[in-house]
């Protein structure tokens, strides 16, 4: 079943390993193009010559934001973002305030238990910087509470229109979409 077009901009928030990837893929396949805030900085990182780990991401994400302004990720993807369009990444209120300028957008939080998320960020295989699920837990803490120009996931949290409790399998994430957004 196709997902109707009710949004023109659907965007992503949430924790590291919710399923942010998986609901981009579930828009892009019912015609959603994509955009990432992440990869206005993976480019940075690739013009600098830096490797795109998760604590270059944010490194490189905080200093964007400090030198540019809180919301430069999402002003400089709104440039460029046409309808229909999912938008992920989304990790500052700022970002979130910018983008809620464009005509038809929602935001969507995503969100699973701990221990969860943790299980499927290692069987990703990428560089995640948390080897443990205490490191993990640390890292999060620190991007869910930063300043206006750090990562700011408790304020994106609460700000997102729906929240999506993604504690099952990918069909149930789905179904869980197809609900939200027909």
């Amino acid at each position: 079943m196709r997902v109707s077009l009710k949004y023109r901009f659907v965007g992503l928030t949430g924790t590291n390993g919710a399923g942010k990837g998986e609901a981009a893929a579930f828009l892009k396949e019912r015609g959603y193009r994509y955009y990432s805030l992440s990869d206005v900085i993976r480019e940075e990182l690739a013009a600098r010559g830096e490797e795109p780990s998760r604590d270059n991401l944010i490194r490189a994400g905080n200093e964007l934001r400090r030198l540019h302004g809180p919301d430069v990720l999402a002003r400089r993807v709104a440039e460029k973002a046409r309808p229909p369009a999912v938008i992920d990444s989304i990790r500052n209120s700022a970002e979130v305030a910018r983008l809620r300028r464009l005509e038809g957008f929602v935001l969507v939080a995503l969100d699973a238990p701990l221990e969860t998320r943790f299980e499927r960020v290692r069987s990703r295989g990428r560089d995640e910087s948390a080897s443990t699920l205490e490191e993990f837990r640390r890292k999060e803490e620190l991007e869910r509470a930063g300043d206006e120009s750090s990562q700011q996931l408790e304020k994106c949290l609460a700000e997102a229109d729906f929240l999506v409790w993604n504690d099952g399998g990918i069909a149930d994430l789905r179904r869980k979409l197809e609900e939200l957004l027909t």
